[in-house]
């Protein structure tokens, strides 16, 4: 029941292009950004999200990793307060990486529009965070350790990524980010749509789960 509509972003000239391409979509309205390539899982994650519907200015993450080098990295002062945020630093101020899911307000477009690019030749996700930081509009949640951020954006951590899904499907026998269940669970489909829909996958696993969603509640 869902339409989409989208622009291309023809040649990969960094993630802020996305909000001059996108401008016309976005308005006056707030906008999230998360990469395709992220995937997220906790308890209580969904509801944290709802609430930044109303934010002013930016609100972005923090993970602890292993490897800060390879992300943006958040520097924070010995309050917590954000002091800085490097890009793939060679020498990382911290161990707090920035997963690849951010809120904007509407400002958000002007600003991708004003920066340059880096030096190899983007535009840059961190300059629009750095843009809001030294407005002091930028506010920095660290997710909790009982969060996973996955990145599947290589062989290796794609593969990392389907064994941990797999896991938790077959030890909770639910499935995460079920769309069809999302959205029957809020409401926006009916059970009669949802019968309609599990049928439509004939004999299959998934169809067996959205039809056992109706018995066990």
């Amino acid at each position: 029941g869902c339409n989409f509509e989208y622009k291309v972003q023809e040649q990969p000239n960094g993630l802020a292009q996305a909000f001059v391409i996108g401008a016309d979509f976005i308005g006056k309205d707030k906008v999230a950004l998360i990469l395709g390539d992220n995937i997220f899982h906790g308890a209580g994650l969904g509801q944290q999200l709802s609430a930044l519907n109303s934010i002013f200015g930016a609100t972005i993450f923090a993970y602890r990793v292993s490897d800060p080098e390879s992300y943006g990295v958040v520097e924070f002062a010995p309050d917590g307060k954000v002091i800085s945020i490097e890009e793939k630093p060679t020498n990382p101020k911290s161990n707090y990486a920035v997963p690849g899911l951010y809120f904007y307000d509407s400002q958000v477009c002007d600003i991708a529009k004003q920066i340059k690019p880096s030096a190899r030749g983007e535009l840059e996700i961190t300059a629009v965070n750095d843009h809001y930081l030294s407005n002091n509009q930028l506010e920095v949640k660290i997710l909790d350790r009982g969060t996973a951020w996955l990145d599947s954006g290589t062989i290796h951590s794609l593969h990392a990524a389907s064994s941990y899904i797999q896991v938790i499907e077959e030890r909770q026998g639910s499935k995460v980010s079920c769309l069809e269940e999302i959205a029957w669970r809020n409401s926006w489909i009916t059970d009669q749509q949802l019968i309609d829909i599990a049928k439509s996958y004939g004999k299959n696993p998934y169809g067996a789960y959205l039809s056992n969603l109706l018995i066990e509640n």
